[in-house]
């Protein structure tokens, strides 16, 4: 098996999130963090799951036009090598998934755990795990610059048809 990926999206639709996905049996399994990751073991953040994405759609950035759904802004804001500690079909099945990130501001060991009250099923909590890259005074820096901002085209992302 070759080295699996993740991305994360800055994603400006009508509330700012950043949208987590990993590559999971030839798709991005995705969910919606709205205050985004955190490299801080304290900080258990909210990552809702959302429909998976092919995964042409990890190099995405554009504007997603009007009308479409998740219109708005979207950049990369980390991208790097996804490594689960066990199988990832099973975890996600079993709620609880525990992999390594190796990114360019993710590191180290996560975990998502779904919530077990979560009335949809779709309510996870994505955890930084205690390990030399764990840092509870850092802090996410976005990455749509007023410079960025300017460089992007409205486009369809590959997950749409039309």
């Amino acid at each position: 098996m070759g080295r699996l990926h993740f991305v994360v999206h800055e994603h400006h639709a009508s509330h700012l999130h950043y949208d987590l996905r990993l590559e999971v049996g030839g798709v991005l399994k995705s969910w919606a963090i709205p205050k985004g990751p955190s490299m801080n073991p304290a900080e258990k953040r909210l990552a809702v799951q959302v429909e998976d994405h092919p995964l042409q759609y990890e190099t995405f950035e554009g504007i997603i036009p009007e009308g479409r759904p998740g219109a708005g802004e979207v950049v990369i804001w980390d991208e790097g090598e996804f490594k689960p500690i066990d199988d990832a079909e099973a975890g996600l099945g079993r709620g609880h998934l525990s992999f390594f990130l190796d990114g360019n501001k993710l590191r180290g060991e996560f975990s998502l755990v779904r919530m077990k009250r979560s009335e949809s099923g779709k309510d996870w909590l994505l955890i930084k795990k205690k390990d030399l890259y764990a840092d509870p005074a850092w802090r996410a820096e976005p990455a749509l610059t007023p410079a960025r901002r300017r460089s992007l085209k409205v486009k369809l992302p590959p997950c749409e048809t039309s």
